[in-house]
């Protein structure tokens, strides 16, 4: 209790910022608030802060209209914006919603595609275009002023609400207006959670999300792995998508209790999400202290934080809605032909791809993607090593960083453009530098491909495998 604060401590801040962007822009908005009486924790109210008055500040700059438009479009002149708290389960839920003119989704598929974001033929919905006005250096503002038109805000504003363990949704209708909705944990310092175990491996689960624990019979697993078709099971009238949660993790195939034996079915309900998840062991539940994993770590998909065991180990604590929803993509990204195209004549063989990059955690989590979407991998720190590399043996395809010690991306990529047998060799930039200039500069040397950091696993995988297809093809 010593650490709840009342969410209305926040409020007079809210409303000045709202007043203060109206009146440089012109604009008229008044600022509702619902549930300012609920309490929060206090280091979470603290960090939500930040995410918060950019979006309010984007609601007024990128949301509401002119007073003039507003009266043309039938609406008041002054727009509102509402901001509302409530709780659900061990949940904090913050919807941040105007009467604007919504997200200019048109704009912002240009500057995607401008930035590389997406390929200008890509067929992508609504729903997906939305989530690029969270790239770095994305702005659908015509000017750059002092507080809008930098693309600079709701990455950060993201990256802050993942630090806390929370999720951001968006939702946007044409002249109807934009909601954010933030999730986020009660509190950041307790937690119930239910362990279970994947081979050798702990992990947690938070209590709020679980609705129940059934047992399943080996055979009836094994009938449902079987199956073509997504395997359900029924639990007090309602149905379950059952996963097993190695797949989810991608740590191998799922493990059968045997013959005559159960093994533990987790039924875990996220949103409107049921599934029913199938693990080798459960280890009951416990109160838990719940730990930042960093911000690398904070970036994976399906990790809501950790926490340390008595005895000193760290155990992952899984958020099954973000993996259930990651895990399809990254499957479905890879088709059975990629190995074969990129091997040319001998389907057999599968492709190499070169990673040069100065974070461990970038090269093992490039690692782990592309293994398992059936490619062999060979990682190297920096562009010296790579050069040691490439002299023993020339690989299918690289993926570069840019900033590195001793001899950086531009460097490298300029190296095997001058190297009769390396030239033909297919380069794709990885780099946080996702600046127009820094993409020119690596295009004019030479590369195929310039995404930015963080990538999306089909992006990266769908890139991968049209350069793998083109040098196939001789293309």
């Amino acid at each position: 209790r010593t650490r709840m604060v009342p969410f209305a401590h926040l409020v007079p801040r809210l409303r000045r910022l709202v007043r203060q962007t109206c009146q440089e822009l012109g604009k008229q908005a008044q600022l509702k608030v619902l549930g300012a009486q609920e309490e929060m924790d206090r280091t979470a109210l603290e960090r939500i802060t930040a995410p918060l008055e950019h979006m309010l500040r984007n609601a007024v700059v990128h949301g509401i209209e002119d007073p003039q438009r507003r009266q043309e479009a039938g609406k008041p002149a002054a727009g509102t914006i509402s901001v509302s708290l409530v709780r659900e389960g061990a949940d904090v839920v913050i919807r941040v919603s105007d009467d604007g003119g919504g997200i200019k989704l048109d704009a912002v598929r240009r500057q995607a595609i401008a930035q590389g974001l997406m390929a200008a033929d890509a067929e992508l919905s609504d729903r997906e275009v939305m989530q690029f006005i969270l790239a770095a250096g994305l702005s659908t503002a015509e000017t750059v002023t002092q507080i809008a038109g930098r693309g600079v805000g709701l990455d950060v504003a993201t990256a802050e609400i993942k630090q806390l363990g929370g999720i951001l949704d968006i939702d946007s209708e044409a002249g109807g207006g934009t909601t954010f909705t933030i999730r986020f944990p009660f509190t950041l310092a307790v937690n119930q959670a239910l362990f279970c175990q994947i081979g050798e491996a702990v992990y947690a689960i938070p209590l709020a999300s679980v609705v129940g624990v059934v047992r399943m019979q080996h055979e009836e697993l094994q009938r449902c792995y079987a199956s073509s078709h997504a395997a359900y099971c029924e639990y007090a009238g309602e149905r379950y998508q059952l996963r097993a949660l190695s797949s989810l993790l991608a740590t191998g195939e799922p493990q059968l209790p045997g013959p005559g034996n159960q093994a533990p079915v987790i039924l875990v309900r996220v949103g409107d999400e049921r599934l029913a998840v199938h693990v080798e062991a459960l280890l009951g539940n416990r109160e838990i202290v719940v730990k930042s994993v960093g911000a690398q770590l904070s970036t994976v998909p399906g990790i809501y934080g950790a926490t340390v065991l008595a005895d000193g180990r760290v155990v992952l604590i899984l958020d099954i809605g973000s993996l259930a929803d990651a895990e399809p993509a990254a499957t479905a990204a890879a088709p059975p032909s990629l190995p074969a195209a990129a091997a040319g004549a001998d389907p057999a063989r599968k492709p190499t791809v070169l990673v040069v990059d100065d974070s461990i955690t970038m090269r093992k989590a490039a690692t782990r993607l592309l293994e398992r979407n059936g490619m062999t991998v060979v990682t190297v720190k920096d562009g010296v090593e790579a050069v040691a590399q490439l002299q023993e043996k020339v690989p299918d395809a690289v993926l570069l960083d840019i900033e590195m010690p001793r001899m950086d991306g531009y460097e490298l990529a300029a190296y095997m453009r001058n190297e009769e047998r390396l030239r033909s060799v297919p380069i794709i930039v990885v780099s946080s530098r996702a600046g127009a200039k820094h993409r020119q500069q690596a295009l004019e040397i030479g590369v195929d491909r310039y995404l930015g950091k963080p990538y999306q696993e089909a992006e990266l995988l769908g890139n991968l495998r049209a350069v793998l297809e083109a040098a196939g093809s001789g293309g």
